[in-house]
């Protein structure tokens, strides 16, 4: 048999034709306008994506026996807000989860109803990028649409109503809405009260490899597919993303060294960081996760090679960086801000410890070094939770780096792993759609059969301990530099 992956990403949909081996038959990828229609705004076109999907399925299936198709599931951008009035009609441009117009409702809900109230319903606290502030900035800027509203909808499962006729969600996206109880996988009544809405407005829930439906009679025969292909709820794309890497059950650990650094932990138990560093989410494989995300990782390491030195041979610049654990040079990548775990957008990227026998090799070490200390930071509260971290899987532009794979082993003190598939999004949900479909009896099963470590960086006891000295150097850097970083803007 064979499955569909979908991963619907903010430029682009990325379509995955897996069989039941994990062999992949064929990628493609159809892109769709952004719209930023003011500074700080970023929206799209709900029925671009699904003219997208269509087009793209027609092209992904046209050379293979269609009637082995037995499901397609979804890997999809969270936090977007789509909306639908009583004819399930789309109300108004989805507000995407890069969008930060709702900081006045972000506030509201961290300060007037308290962070702490809104973690003890959510798990979480407010971010801009989230859902339920999306919400109460339409109630107020644009009453007559959220007057309208009879469904509320994330994206990829606007895509999942389109094929299947079906209102549903997953536990994992929904979680990162601001309205969905993770601890107990449902709405949060107190939540819905607060942004004026009612249990009947939300899809309804699933975890991400249950069959919500199978495609309409009316989109089969667009797509030229069978009625009886399933459709798998699916997950946001940060857990989708874990499951293509096998990133599943007990203390699993995938760092994405991409333009941004993710840490992504998979936990068998809930549990809630208190002060609200590290997002807690159900996790694609039944359980639940934790995650850190760094705005710059190697986007750092890209501005300082491409911008600053002017070069594109990454690795020849990393050839003379040869003594690990004795830099004087520290570099704070906030480039862009932060998240995890200072939640400051007034953040900014710092060199510091220059001296004249500092060299370029110095400068460039530093940059590595200091994305490296910055995922230790989500990695010391994950811990903090009662979670050993032992090895990680990395993927990412940023792990082709033999050199900063071991740095991050070092500075992290695990091995770090790499593994046959870099498909992520697009193949874990082609795995959500075969643990569907009943090839495989749990999302835990299917990744430990079709993922495999290819290699293994390992860390060295003594540059371990050297790092370990950096980095309690490096942790009091934002602490000293905090209210000067503020006033800079």
């Amino acid at each position: 048999m064979l499955y569909i992956g979908v991963d619907l990403g903010t430029s682009s949909v990325k379509l995955l034709l897996m069989d039941e081996a994990g062999d992949i038959k064929s990628i493609v990828t159809r892109e769709y306008p952004l719209y930023f229609p003011k500074p700080g705004w970023s929206e799209q076109n709900p029925e671009d994506w699904y003219t997208a999907l269509v087009d793209g399925i027609r092209e992904l299936t046209k050379d293979c026996d269609k009637a082995e198709i037995d499901g397609i599931s979804f890997s999809g951008q969270m936090h977007g807000m789509v909306i639908l009035d009583e004819k399930d009609r789309v109300i108004r441009p989805a507000i995407l989860w890069n969008d930060g117009r709702t900081q006045e409702e972000c506030d509201y809900l961290n300060h007037e109803i308290g962070r702490e109230k809104i973690s003890s319903y959510t798990a979480n606290m407010a971010l801009t990028g989230f859902t339920a502030p999306k919400l109460l900035w339409v109630r107020k800027h644009e009453p007559e649409n959220f007057a309208k509203i009879k469904k509320i909808m994330l994206p990829k499962d606007y895509i999942a109503y389109c094929l299947s006729g079906v209102h549903c969600t997953d536990v994992s996206d929904a979680s990162g809405m601001l309205l969905f109880d993770v601890k107990n996988k449902c709405w949060s009544k107190e939540m819905l009260d607060i942004c004026g809405l009612k249990e009947e407005q939300m899809a309804r829930i699933h975890e991400s490899s249950q069959v919500v439906g199978c495609l309409t009679k009316e989109v089969a025969n667009v797509l030229g597919l069978s009625e009886k292909v399933k459709v798998i709820a699916g997950g946001g794309d940060q857990a989708v993303a874990a499951v293509g890497t096998g990133t599943v059950g007990a203390g699993m650990c995938n760092v994405s060294l991409g333009t941004s650094g993710v840490v992504f932990v998979a936990s068998q138990k809930f549990a809630v960081d208190d002060q609200n560093a590290l997002h807690s989410f159900c996790h694609a494989d039944g359980k639940y996760h934790f995650m850190g995300v760094m705005l710059s990782a190697a986007a750092s390491n890209k501005w300082w090679m491409d911008e600053i030195i002017g070069t594109k041979e990454y690795s020849k610049e990393q050839q003379a960086i040869t003594k690990l654990g004795e830099n004087n040079v520290y570099f704070l990548p906030y480039l862009m801000g932060e998240r995890t775990p200072h939640n400051n957008p007034n953040a900014r990227g710092t060199f510091i410890g220059m001296t004249m026998d500092t060299t370029r090799a110095d400068m460039t070490q530093a940059v590595l070094e200091g994305v490296a200390f910055a995922l230790r930071d989500s990695f010391e509260i994950t811990k903090s939770l009662g979670v050993q971290i032992d090895r990680i899987r990395i993927n990412g532009g940023g792990a082709k780096s033999p050199l900063w794979c071991k740095i991050i082993a070092d500075v992290l003190n695990v091995k770090v792993d790499k593994i046959n598939s870099e498909e992520g999004p697009a193949f874990g949900a082609a795995i959500l759609a075969a643990v569907g479909c009943g090839k495989y009896a749990s999302v835990e099963e299917a990744c430990a059969k079709l993922i495999k470590v290819i290699s293994t960086t390992d860390q060295d006891p003594k540059i371990v301990e050297l790092y370990n000295k950096k980095y309690e150097v490096f942790k009091q850097l934002y602490p000293a530099l905090k209210e000067m970083f503020d006033k800079m803007v």
